[in-house]
């Protein structure tokens, strides 16, 4: 799998290649628009390597140095994504939990077909409002936010809805996911049982990864949500980082159905679940 940042850089580098562009095409040297524009010519060097982040008074102030203003808005829009692929949990937090559940609400209502990989929680789409709310009180402590927990565990329930509508879910869980007790023994019998009831639905498919299968091809990764072809979300430690390139998509799409060969399906998912429920006591 590619580095944290490494969408980040790619993105950033793609933007530099096209301020490159546009000052050739302008038929100005690197540092003919520097020194027309009152920079260091290194300042020039590093947005077109991606070294740095052009701010959007940069990439407006470039576009109309060389003539090309008609691209300024294009660019800066660009760069706006670019700054959204990778985002610290307390920049997305700042404002609480609610906030930060609602803000992917769009996203998950435009996407048609999700395919998620889960190799420690259950995901958003099929957890209980017992399992939310044991999860976002631990987020809330650890990271030491506002107490608005039961209004995000309401935003979180609601988004829930479009498991009904016309969107289609390929969820994978790494055994080991039925076994994490979150939020005590109660919460996770009732968190399970909500999963088989979930596995019936036409719009839901559950796949399991048994503990003991082979895993000398393809061990557990980092879990990740892939939206449609368009975009992957993951969830690192300290950031909520977006794939965007086409070639790392196309790396998470390869991995997910590689890890959909070592899963099992309906009654032998359906064992699985109900022998973790039994293990509860």
């Amino acid at each position: 799998m590619t580095s944290p940042s490494s969408s980040v850089h790619e993105a950033r580098k793609a933007l530099g290649q096209r301020l490159a562009e546009i000052r050739k095409a302008a038929g100005l040297t690197k540092r003919a628009l520097a020194h027309s524009l009152g920079w260091h010519e290194s300042k020039a060097s590093r947005f077109e390597s991606g070294a740095r982040a052009p701010s959007e008074r940069d990439l407006r102030d470039w576009c109309s140095a060389c003539g090309a203003e008609s691209e300024a808005e294009d660019l800066v829009s660009t760069a706006r994504g670019i700054e959204g692929m990778y985002v610290e949990w307390r920049k997305m937090e700042r404002h609480g939990l609610k906030w930060a559940q609602e803000s992917v609400v769009p996203l998950w209502e435009r996407t048609e077909r999700f395919r998620i990989y889960s190799p420690w929680l259950i995901p958003g789409p099929v957890q209980t409002a017992s399992y939310i709310t044991a999860l976002l009180t631990s987020i809330r402590d650890r990271r030491g936010l506002i107490d608005d927990v039961p209004a995000a565990v309401k935003v979180r329930v609601e988004k829930q809805q479009v498991v009904y509508g016309n969107h289609k879910f390929a969820i994978l869980l790494e055994e080991s996911v039925l076994r994490y007790r979150i939020g005590g023994t109660d919460v996770m019998a009732g968190q399970l049982g909500y999963l088989l009831g979930v596995m019936a639905l036409p719009s839901v498919s559950i796949g399991i990864i048994p503990q003991d299968a082979d895993r000398s091809g393809l061990w557990p990764v980092e879990g990740f949500f892939l939206y449609d072809d368009d975009l992957v979300n993951v969830e690192l430690i300290s950031a909520h980082l977006t794939v965007v390139q086409k070639h790392e998509l196309a790396m998470y799409a390869k991995t997910f159905t590689e890890l959909a060969e070592l899963a099992v399906y309906g009654p032998a998912a359906r064992e699985l679940i109900t022998a973790a429920i039994e293990s509860l006591g």
